[in-house]
């Protein structure tokens, strides 16, 4: 990070950009002709502003249909940071982060949210990065019955809410496996599902692969109440062929989950999900935690830099992409925020039907090239000038 922290890029160009040029660059920005902000109940904004998070409110409208009503769902996405030192004993650490997301959760219940979805492994600081298996492993929990998946039911059920959460799970009838999960929870309160994050970083900092390996649970889409949903956690957003797997399932929502930092991955940040949404014609939703979490051991990365107490500030900017290309603007960078979005599902499809891509997809051909790489005596398809 540089030596001047920018909060936030939308602050930056309502600050400095003339009111008609500030409109013409969104609209390249983001690709929206007309202003999409939604109007938040005060409630929302009282809670909010009595707990210090940022909150914002977005929608996405649908051409009118003569034979389908507009199937509005709204989301909220919550990026935070930790509430005590990482020195703090375990139970209380993950007492205080619930403590601030659940006010999160309230304030996304009075903005009428219908689908809610956490940061990754929202409960903890992100200590992979020191590949110290004590106290961190003492985080993780059973998925469907662990505590934290308990609490949440409740909040699901009173707010008539699905409620997607990311943990570090204990597989305790598989020899106490650890895996990067994302729990799904109806609005009813069930426990619907799970799924675990299929592509593992062994890059810079997170060395993951410490605590848990590649997931066993495919691509599975979870239908609700409020539509078609999936998580691609992390470091999945790199894969377009994970992204691609959810859409061919059905998904039109593919939440993304994320703890990463500004150096590394940043300019990444706002292409990946928003070009996936534009690949397989559903919406995305990237969240990435916010602020510096500082450890009591030093540890380094292997790629010759000083060994360090932290890895860097998460940046934040969680944002929501649409199936026609657009995007909200980002969440702040570095301060504690819900982003609640208004979405007409029925875009979906008529994205699809304008564009074709699923149509001139080539899936058959995709499969024989790929079984070809799969195998040890793959050639490139490389014709050479002699």
């Amino acid at each position: 990070m540089s030596a001047f922290e920018l909060q936030s890029l939308d602050e930056c160009l309502d600050k400095y950009l003339p009111p008609e040029e500030l409109k013409e660059v969104k609209r390249i920005l983001y690709g929206v002709e007309q202003d999409n902000s939604l109007e938040l109940p005060a409630g929302a904004k009282a809670i909010a502003e009595e707990h210090d998070f940022e909150i914002k409110g977005y929608r996405f409208t649908a051409r009118p249909e003569q034979l389908r009503k507009p199937r509005l769902v709204r989301v909220g996405a919550i990026q935070n940071s930790i509430a005590l030192p990482t020195t703090a004993p375990i139970e209380q650490q993950r007492e205080g982060i619930w403590n601030k997301v659940k006010n999160m959760i309230r304030a996304a219940a009075e903005a009428g949210c219908n689908i809610v979805c956490t940061q990754e492994a929202w409960t903890m600081p992100f200590a992979f990065c020191t590949r110290e298996k004590y106290p961190w492993c003492e985080f993780a929990e059973e998925a469907e019955t662990g505590p934290t998946t308990k609490m949440l039911a409740e909040l699901a059920k009173a707010y008539n809410m699905v409620i997607i959460h990311s943990i570090l799970e204990r597989d305790v009838p598989h020899g106490d496996t650890i895996w990067n999960t994302a729990v799904v929870i109806s609005n009813s309160g069930r426990y619907v599902g799970k799924h675990r994050k299929n592509h593992i970083p062994r890059v810079g900092d997170f060395n993951e692969s410490t605590y848990y390996m590649e997931g066993n649970t495919g691509h599975p889409v979870f239908e609700t109440e409020f539509g078609k949903i999936a998580i691609n956690i992390c470091y999945g957003r790199h894969h377009p062929q994970n992204w691609m797997m959810f859409g061919l399932n059905g998904a039109e929502i593919v939440f993304n989950p994320s703890a990463t930092i500004g150096r590394l991955s940043e300019p990444l940040w706002g292409v990946e999900a928003r070009n996936a949404a534009i690949a397989n014609s559903y919406f995305t939703v990237p969240i990435n935690r916010v602020g510096t979490e500082q450890f009591a051991n030093e540890f380094s990365s292997g790629d010759g830099s000083k060994a360090h107490h932290d890895f860097g500030p998460f940046y934040g900017s969680t944002y929501v992409a649409a199936p026609d290309g657009s995007r909200t603007p980002s969440l702040s960078r570095c301060k504690d925020g819900l982003l609640v979005t208004e979405l007409d599902l029925n875009l979906c499809r008529q994205v699809k039907d304008f564009w074709g891509f699923r149509m001139t997809q080539r899936l058959p051909l995709y499969a024989e090239s790929l079984q070809k790489a799969s195998s040890l005596d793959f050639k490139p398809q490389v014709i050479k000038d002699n």
